[in-house]
């Protein structure tokens, strides 16, 4: 199908229930090959909690996207290079890539390193539609043995960084690092909270300390506690059920905090209470009610602090990021899992199970399980 000698192939969602444990493996047809694109074969492929907010519709009905290979956390060698590749990209080279797969190229925003707030839109790595090369196209994600699409996107693995552990950083831990960077972690942010010790969470503590900043995670209950310790934080606040009172003493003692929480009912008032003025409060959790909780306008005011979100980060930012990790020899906590055996993965995750990332191993590619 694909005119190469090997073939596309995935596990493909047909509806929701493939969440469930009822992926498929199937062959599929790529993008038509550009000249800036590469093919890679992949060796891991991180499982990100947008695989199932898309594969449940939890973000919205799929329609005529159906069936969807997901995977947005892609580590492979590079088998095949178009006569124009992008960032030195040859063959043989150990390269990621991930949530983002392509962009105009040209507006103001990805002349200036900002491709995922391109102005003609984004081409996410799955569930999207190719618009400057092979318009039309769908994209494919990585939980597959191969992968097509622009070498602009496609980020060079450091050679000391373990490809399986950078995998996740891709898309999780470029997530949070993006607005750690933009509202100075460790610089004019001194003093950063993480709300949530999940999967984004995991990566805000670890990338904040690298930064320089004194860390305080904010959760639930205790239960995480140690782990976030022994990632780097300093400080740990239990919300329990009554984050207001929680909270009493330690009122502006953050210049940032990062919310990595998808929960749609947040105290938010208690919340925006930690920040000192001109301190910001920063989303990148995303409640599939499409809502967060009221804020009152005088909270705003009255504390001079500022709510705003961040998406995805761009190929600039995930190579800053990589090399950050690198330096400060920086520890994704994963758990491996053969790719053959996706339809275990996923319902695990499901089920709160991950310490703090999953990644499937393409074993039959040669990846280490």
């Amino acid at each position: 199908m694909s005119n190469t000698e090997y073939k596309f192939e995935g596990w493909a969602g047909f509806g929701p229930e493939s969440i469930e444990g009822n992926l498929k493996f199937i062959e599929y047809e790529p993008k038509q090959f550009a000249e800036d694109d590469i093919d890679i074969k992949i060796l891991y492929c991180g499982i990100c909690a947008s695989d199932v907010s898309t594969l449940s519709e939890g973000w919205g009905e799929l329609k005529d996207m159906w069936p969807q290979v997901v995977g947005h956390e892609i580590v492979g060698e590079v088998v095949r290079v178009g006569s124009s590749p992008k960032n030195g990209i040859k063959k043989g080279d150990i390269v990621g890539v991930g949530a983002q797969c392509d962009s105009c190229l040209q507006c103001h925003y990805c002349n200036k390193d900002m491709e995922n707030y391109c102005s003609n839109g984004m081409t996410g790595t799955y569930n999207g539609k190719f618009s400057r090369t092979s318009k039309g196209s769908k994209s494919y994600g990585g939980y597959a043995n191969y992968w097509r699409g622009p070498s602009h996107f496609a980020i060079p693995i450091p050679k000391e960084l373990d490809p399986a552990e950078a995998a996740p950083l891709l898309c999780g831990g470029g997530t949070v690092f993006s607005p750690l960077v933009q509202y100075g972690a460790g610089k004019e942010a001194k003093n950063v909270g993480i709300i949530g010790l999940g999967g984004l969470g995991h990566f805000g503590v670890s990338l904040a300390t690298a930064l320089g900043a004194e860390v305080t995670v904010i959760s639930h209950s205790a239960r995480k506690q140690k782990d976030a310790e022994d990632l780097g934080a300093k400080h740990f606040l239990i919300t329990g059920d009554d984050e207001a009172k929680a909270f009493k003493g330690h009122e502006r003692s953050l210049d940032l905090i990062i919310c990595t929480s998808n929960a749609p009912d947040m105290n938010m008032s208690a919340y925006l209470s930690l920040l000192r003025p001109g301190g910001n409060f920063i989303l990148v959790g995303v409640p599939e009610t499409g809502k967060i909780a009221d804020i009152p306008p005088m909270t705003l005011i009255f504390g001079n602090v500022h709510v705003g979100g961040s998406l995805i980060a761009s190929p600039q930012t995930l190579k800053d990021m990589l090399q950050v990790v690198a330096d400060q020899k920086v520890k994704s906590w994963i758990q491996k899992w053969p790719m053959s055996k996706v339809n275990e993965a996923v319902p695990s995750m499901i089920a709160g199970n991950a310490r703090y990332r999953y990644v499937l191993v393409n074993e039959e590619n040669g990846g280490n399980l």
